[in-house]
């Protein structure tokens, strides 16, 4: 009998399991259409929510479920990359998690599967864009700071620390030229601001 706690062992009788996640778009509300493929696809098991990322920091629980019950050899199959995530940068964390528990992923109408060698090429060349996108933002945070401390000043207008903010962070601390004091300055909070962002995420 299958135990979804653990993610770890194989399954060596029954192997892997399809599993379906579909959400709706701002553009189409009706999920009828990804629950049938999925179906259709093998999927035995679907999780399923009416949540758009349009508002930006939204709960999903039924991502979150899916994600929680994954073990190593299951497939996580969604009908359109955009489906899975709100952005690239969160898609590629996602499947770069899949990967590392022993995850599979797929997308029906791309054709897209992780399983395969083209699969991975593919996912390389996303996982590359997230990374040039991040290299981007460290040099602009670097070369901003740099004329702010020139300018003799440090920060400016508080923003709200959001879904969008904490991407940021992510990105610049997984920087060996950045560190938390300069992303406190950046944003114009106290590192102590910084470090209950990221632990409310999640993160040490």
């Amino acid at each position: 009998m299958r135990d979804h706690k653990d993610t770890s062992t194989p399954d060596l009788i029954a192997g892997g399991m399809r599993i379906g996640y579909a959400r709706v778009s701002k553009q189409d509300q009706n999920l009828d259409l990804q629950l049938d493929a999925l179906k259709q696809a093998g999927c035995t098991k679907i999780f399923h929510e009416k949540v758009t990322g349009a508002k930006g920091k939204v709960p999903r629980p039924e991502q979150i479920n899916m994600v929680n019950m994954l073990r190593r050899g299951d497939t996580v199959v969604v009908w359109q990359l955009s489906r899975l995530g709100r952005n690239l940068q969160e898609l590629i964390e996602l499947v770069n998690h899949f990967e590392s528990i022993g995850v599979s992923f797929e997308v029906i109408t791309e054709h897209y599967d992780t399983a395969t060698a083209q699969g991975k090429l593919l996912f390389s060349f996303f996982a590359s864009l997230a990374a040039y996108e991040r290299d981007r933002l460290v040099e602009r945070t670097v070369a901003g700071l740099a004329a702010a401390r020139a300018r003799g000043r440090i920060g400016g207008r508080q923003p709200k620390l959001g879904d969008k903010e904490l991407r940021e962070i992510k990105a610049l601390l997984s920087s060996p030229d950045i560190t938390v004091t300069d992303v406190a300055k950046r944003y114009a909070v106290s590192r102590t601001t910084i470090y209950s962002l990221l632990n409310r995420a999640g993160h040490k």
